[in-house]
């Protein structure tokens, strides 16, 4: 093979995953997430397929400031798919450092390939981006984009524009690959709450220990939730809304006797692979929370609850994009009867972790607080694990996390968690 023909395969092997990741960035306009609009990019060979879901993302985290840069330059605004393309050639040069000439021609291309009014917008195309090619003092100059108002509100008002700012800047970084050890060896660095942490690109099946199951994927935030629990060996412990399976995997390495619930089957199976994989045991149920009692009375239940998910936006940058902030109070309604149920699976003095992915207080501090104000006897126990920072740590005694902590390690999701003991007279 020629360079000449060798050039032509990356090219066109760049373009394919360029295509797919426009299919993705056209799915999240009409409101799916990623995961959701994957098939649109399972044609694709895996590296394509991987490369794709990256400059989506990528484009997802910076879609607004590159609106900013672009608005300028365009008479009008372009159709969709056209603006698509503009935003991702011009992620690619300013953020991603992709050589100006093969960003724009590829940008022009697939412009065309669009059809006859891609065609005509080809020209068009071609110039803005030889423009922004040159911008790069520009786009350093712009911050970080913000979060919606309908999440950035109590963001601000719970901790003030300093930190919105530095959580907004934690979106715009993305999120390293966090993996949690089970007893052994496991690569990559190692984090003063036990997690281990790799560069996000890292491919998870060909890492060491991966399929003898000595470690699985699970974001340090994420995995504090069972640590603050402390299961012991031979507890009953339920793990509800258990997908996809992060904490019951933690719960069963313990050694706990643990009944993992969801309400979904095909997300339970996801539960069953990855016990499986690391050779490890749980009772399945699929079941509505809700309507689930066990046998005998619990000594423990983590209760990983339904929520907003704002504290995974690194992760999932689509999240502000497809969601405006309607039905957070249906959320919040069900995370407290989700509560009020754990209490009675458990025995008198057991104990309930609470837990939710989200950056709002409405559905953390607040939540705890309305659970200690219903139940007279519930009580809130300080959050021990290893690595705790005592900055974490709300007034109300809970663990609020969040992606803007531990900046020169990469960050960690949005999470809040608080450990409460099940009085032995009343809740």
């Amino acid at each position: 093979m020629d360079k000449a023909q060798g050039k032509t395969v990356r090219d066109g092997t760049r373009d394919g995953a360029r295509k797919g990741a426009l299919r993705l960035l056209g799915a999240v306009d009409e409101g799916a997430t990623l995961d959701e609009a994957a098939a649109l990019t399972e044609r694709l060979s895996p590296p394509d397929r991987a490369r794709a879901r990256r400059l989506a993302l990528e484009v997802l985290r910076r879609a607004d400031r590159a609106d900013l840069l672009l608005a300028p330059l365009l008479a009008r605004r372009p159709r969709p798919e056209i603006m698509r393309i503009l935003r991702l050639a011009t992620v690619e040069m300013l953020a991603l450092g992709e050589a100006p000439h093969g960003a724009v021609n590829a940008a022009v291309a697939l412009a065309r390939a669009s059809g006859p009014k891609g065609q005509a917008a080809a020209g068009m195309v071609n110039a803005v981006l030889r423009k922004i090619a040159g911008a790069a003092e520009a786009w350093a100059r712009l911050s970080p984009q913000k979060m919606p108002p309908w999440l950035r509100a109590p963001i601000v008002a719970a901790w003030g524009e300093d930190i919105a700012r530095a959580i907004e800047a934690a979106h715009e970084a993305g999120a390293a690959l966090d993996l949690t050890p089970r007893d052994a060896d496991c690569p990559g660095e190692a984090l003063p709450t036990g997690s281990h942490r790799l560069p996000a690109a890292a491919q998870v099946s060909a890492l060491p220990g991966y399929a003898e199951g000595n470690w699985w994927v699970q974001d340090a935030a994420a995995a504090l939730a069972v640590r603050v629990l402390d299961p012991q060996p031979a507890e009953a412990i339920a793990d509800l809304c258990a997908a996809p399976g992060g904490k019951t995997l933690q719960l069963a390495a313990a050694g706990a006797e643990v009944t993992a619930l969801d309400i979904s089957e095909p997300r339970l199976a996801r539960v069953a692979e990855n016990l499986a994989r690391c050779r490890l045991s749980a009772r399945l149920v699929a079941a509505d929370a809700l309507d689930w009692h066990p046998d005998q009375p619990l000594d423990a239940v983590l209760l990983d609850a339904p929520c907003s998910a704002t504290g995974t936006i690194r992760r999932h940058p689509e999240l502000p994009r497809i969601r405006d902030g309607a039905g957070l109070a249906e959320l919040t309604g069900l995370q407290a009867r989700l509560i009020d149920h754990a209490l009675t699976l458990l025995k008198p003095g057991g104990r309930l972790v609470y837990a939710t992915c989200s950056l709002l207080p409405a559905e953390g501090e607040d939540q705890l607080a309305a659970a200690l104000a219903r139940h007279p006897g519930l009580a809130v126990e300080p959050p021990r694990a290893t690595g705790i920072e005592p900055g974490w740590i709300t007034p109300g005694g809970g663990l609020r996390l969040r992606p803007d902590l531990w900046p020169e390690r990469g960050g960690m999701d949005g999470f809040f968690i608080a450990r409460l003991r099940k009085s032995a007279e009343r809740t």
